[in-house]
């Protein structure tokens, strides 16, 4: 038997009081829900503020920034987004 491909986490880098961070998060609710994706991800929304050390771990220099995760490795990073074809370009190999 093969192993399971773990499912992708998207974890969003945010500020919550920040216009362009609640902008974004709206953004990726709309690509996910056009396709039916909701399920596709485990979100992780991160609060920049509130988790310095995941910041530096991601090096995270930004926000918002996102990023696929499937299992420990790192697959994507899009930082800043503007866009939801872009945050839909960039999330395209996990949407059906």
């Amino acid at each position: 038997m093969s192993e399971a491909v773990p499912q992708p986490r998207l974890v969003i880098f945010h500020l919550e009081r920040d216009g362009r961070s609640r902008r974004v998060k709206a953004l990726i609710a709309q690509v996910l829900q056009e396709r039916q994706n909701h399920s596709t991800f485990e979100l992780y929304p991160v609060a920049a503020d509130e988790h310095p050390e995941l910041v530096e771990q991601f090096k995270v220099d930004e926000v918002p920034t996102l990023c696929v995760v499937v299992g420990t490795k790192l697959r994507a990073r899009l930082d800043r987004p503007r866009t939801s074809q872009e945050i839909r370009d960039f999330l395209a190999p996990w949407l059906r």
